[in-house]
Protein backbone atom coordinates (compact mmCIF):
# COMPACT_ATOMS: atom_id res chain seq x y z
CA UNK A 1 0.00 0.00 0.00
CA UNK A 2 1.19 3.30 -1.19
CA UNK A 3 1.95 5.52 1.89
CA UNK A 4 0.65 8.84 0.72
CA UNK A 5 -0.28 10.59 4.03
CA UNK A 6 -3.29 11.32 2.01
CA UNK A 7 -6.84 9.10 2.09
CA UNK A 8 -6.75 6.98 -0.90
CA UNK A 9 -8.37 4.30 -3.14
CA UNK A 10 -6.63 1.43 -4.48
CA UNK A 11 -8.20 -0.51 -7.24
CA UNK A 12 -7.78 -3.47 -9.12
CA UNK A 13 -9.08 -2.91 -12.50
CA UNK A 14 -8.66 -6.26 -13.58
CA UNK A 15 -10.76 -8.29 -11.65
CA UNK A 16 -14.45 -9.24 -12.12
CA UNK A 17 -15.57 -7.77 -10.56
CA UNK A 18 -13.31 -5.02 -10.77
CA UNK A 19 -12.70 -3.93 -6.77
CA UNK A 20 -12.09 -0.94 -4.73
CA UNK A 21 -10.24 -0.36 -1.36
CA UNK A 22 -11.09 3.14 -0.01
CA UNK A 23 -8.14 3.80 2.26
CA UNK A 24 -8.76 6.35 4.56
CA UNK A 25 -11.56 9.52 4.28
CA UNK A 26 -13.86 9.31 1.69
CA UNK A 27 -14.89 13.02 0.33
CA UNK A 28 -15.79 15.67 -1.96
CA UNK A 29 -11.91 16.18 -1.79
CA UNK A 30 -11.54 12.58 -3.67
CA UNK A 31 -14.26 11.35 -4.91
CA UNK A 32 -14.11 13.16 -8.70
CA UNK A 33 -10.65 10.22 -9.38
CA UNK A 34 -13.64 7.45 -7.84
CA UNK A 35 -16.45 8.83 -10.04
CA UNK A 36 -14.18 9.43 -13.15
CA UNK A 37 -12.76 5.76 -12.53
CA UNK A 38 -16.25 3.72 -12.22
CA UNK A 39 -17.46 5.82 -15.37
CA UNK A 40 -13.83 4.87 -17.75
CA UNK A 41 -14.85 1.06 -16.72
CA UNK A 42 -18.05 1.66 -17.47
CA UNK A 43 -17.48 2.73 -20.65
CA UNK A 44 -14.89 -0.30 -21.11
CA UNK A 45 -18.01 -2.57 -20.87
CA UNK A 46 -17.44 -3.51 -16.70
CA UNK A 47 -20.55 -3.68 -14.70
CA UNK A 48 -19.34 -5.36 -11.86
CA UNK A 49 -17.96 -3.42 -9.05
CA UNK A 50 -16.83 -4.33 -5.19
CA UNK A 51 -15.82 -1.44 -2.76
CA UNK A 52 -14.05 -2.62 0.18
CA UNK A 53 -14.78 -0.62 3.63
CA UNK A 54 -12.49 -2.08 5.63
CA UNK A 55 -10.43 0.68 6.22
CA UNK A 56 -12.29 3.35 4.67
CA UNK A 57 -12.36 6.05 8.15
CA UNK A 58 -15.68 8.12 6.88
CA UNK A 59 -17.14 9.33 4.37
CA UNK A 60 -19.42 12.71 3.78
CA UNK A 61 -22.24 13.34 1.58
CA UNK A 62 -20.77 14.06 -1.58
CA UNK A 63 -18.83 10.43 -1.68
CA UNK A 64 -22.11 9.11 -0.82
CA UNK A 65 -23.27 11.06 -3.78
CA UNK A 66 -21.02 10.25 -6.78
CA UNK A 67 -22.13 6.54 -5.30
CA UNK A 68 -25.23 7.36 -5.85
CA UNK A 69 -24.76 8.52 -9.15
CA UNK A 70 -22.72 5.15 -9.75
CA UNK A 71 -25.12 3.22 -9.01
CA UNK A 72 -28.01 4.89 -10.52
CA UNK A 73 -25.67 4.58 -13.65
CA UNK A 74 -25.59 0.98 -13.53
CA UNK A 75 -28.95 0.06 -12.96
CA UNK A 76 -29.51 0.63 -16.51
CA UNK A 77 -26.91 -1.96 -17.45
CA UNK A 78 -27.63 -5.71 -17.47
CA UNK A 79 -26.52 -7.89 -15.01
CA UNK A 80 -24.60 -4.86 -13.27
CA UNK A 81 -23.56 -5.21 -9.06
CA UNK A 82 -22.43 -2.64 -7.07
CA UNK A 83 -21.57 -4.31 -3.97
CA UNK A 84 -20.52 -2.91 -0.65
CA UNK A 85 -18.53 -5.13 1.80
CA UNK A 86 -17.11 -4.36 5.48
CA UNK A 87 -18.76 -1.73 6.02
CA UNK A 88 -18.09 -0.33 9.82
CA UNK A 89 -21.39 0.60 11.95
CA UNK A 90 -21.08 4.14 11.52
CA UNK A 91 -20.74 4.07 7.45
CA UNK A 92 -23.60 1.35 7.23
CA UNK A 93 -25.76 4.06 9.05
CA UNK A 94 -25.02 6.86 6.63
CA UNK A 95 -25.56 4.69 3.88
CA UNK A 96 -28.82 3.73 5.25
CA UNK A 97 -29.84 7.09 6.43
CA UNK A 98 -29.82 8.11 2.83
CA UNK A 99 -31.76 5.27 1.64
CA UNK A 100 -28.57 4.31 -0.56
CA UNK A 101 -29.17 0.46 0.66
CA UNK A 102 -31.87 0.61 -1.84
CA UNK A 103 -30.10 0.66 -4.50
CA UNK A 104 -26.39 -0.96 -3.34
CA UNK A 105 -25.75 -4.12 -2.08
CA UNK A 106 -24.85 -3.38 1.35
CA UNK A 107 -22.47 -5.67 3.26
CA UNK A 108 -22.77 -8.91 1.03
CA UNK A 109 -20.56 -11.84 1.71
CA UNK A 110 -17.00 -11.14 0.39
CA UNK A 111 -16.81 -13.98 -2.43
CA UNK A 112 -12.88 -15.05 -1.59
CA UNK A 113 -12.12 -11.55 -3.33
CA UNK A 114 -8.43 -10.49 -2.67
CA UNK A 115 -8.46 -7.11 -1.60
CA UNK A 116 -4.39 -6.87 -1.39
CA UNK A 117 -4.69 -7.21 -5.26
CA UNK A 118 -5.84 -3.78 -5.05
CA UNK A 119 -2.52 -2.39 -6.17
CA UNK A 120 -3.10 1.07 -8.21
CA UNK A 121 -3.98 4.30 -6.32
CA UNK A 122 -6.34 6.51 -8.41
CA UNK A 123 -4.52 9.84 -9.08
CA UNK A 124 -7.12 12.52 -7.75
CA UNK A 125 -5.59 16.00 -9.77
CA UNK A 126 -6.86 19.10 -9.18
CA UNK A 127 -9.60 20.98 -9.78
CA UNK A 128 -10.99 24.31 -10.13
CA UNK A 129 -13.35 25.81 -7.62
CA UNK A 130 -16.17 25.37 -9.94
CA UNK A 131 -15.07 21.88 -11.35
CA UNK A 132 -15.32 21.31 -7.40
CA UNK A 133 -18.80 22.91 -6.99
CA UNK A 134 -20.23 21.37 -10.12
CA UNK A 135 -18.91 17.50 -8.68
CA UNK A 136 -20.50 18.27 -4.94
CA UNK A 137 -24.14 19.42 -6.52
CA UNK A 138 -24.18 16.51 -8.93
CA UNK A 139 -23.85 14.23 -5.93
CA UNK A 140 -26.56 15.82 -4.01
CA UNK A 141 -28.45 15.85 -6.96
CA UNK A 142 -27.96 12.15 -7.20
CA UNK A 143 -28.58 11.59 -3.31
CA UNK A 144 -32.01 13.01 -4.33
CA UNK A 145 -32.78 11.08 -7.31
CA UNK A 146 -31.91 8.01 -4.76
CA UNK A 147 -34.45 9.08 -1.88
CA UNK A 148 -36.44 11.66 -2.01
CA UNK A 149 -36.36 12.36 1.38
CA UNK A 150 -33.04 13.65 0.79
CA UNK A 151 -33.86 16.42 -1.10
CA UNK A 152 -35.18 18.41 2.93
CA UNK A 153 -31.72 17.34 4.41
CA UNK A 154 -29.81 18.90 1.49
CA UNK A 155 -31.96 21.83 -0.14
CA UNK A 156 -29.81 24.45 1.17
CA UNK A 157 -26.85 22.78 0.00
CA UNK A 158 -28.51 22.52 -3.32
CA UNK A 159 -30.01 26.67 -3.27
CA UNK A 160 -26.24 27.30 -2.69
CA UNK A 161 -24.41 25.25 -5.25
CA UNK A 162 -26.75 25.76 -8.06
CA UNK A 163 -26.47 29.71 -7.60
CA UNK A 164 -22.73 29.57 -6.88
CA UNK A 165 -22.44 27.32 -10.40
CA UNK A 166 -25.22 29.29 -12.19
CA UNK A 167 -23.50 32.26 -11.98
CA UNK A 168 -20.31 31.43 -13.66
Amino acid sequence: MPDTGKPVYLVDAHADPVVVRIEGRASFQNSACLRDFVTEMVRQGRRRFVLDFLHCTSMDSTFLGVLAGAALELRKQPDASFVLVRLGPRNLELIRNLGLHRLLTVDAPEGGLNFDDCDRALACGERSELENARLVLEAHENLVAADEHNRAKFQDVLTFLKNRVDGH
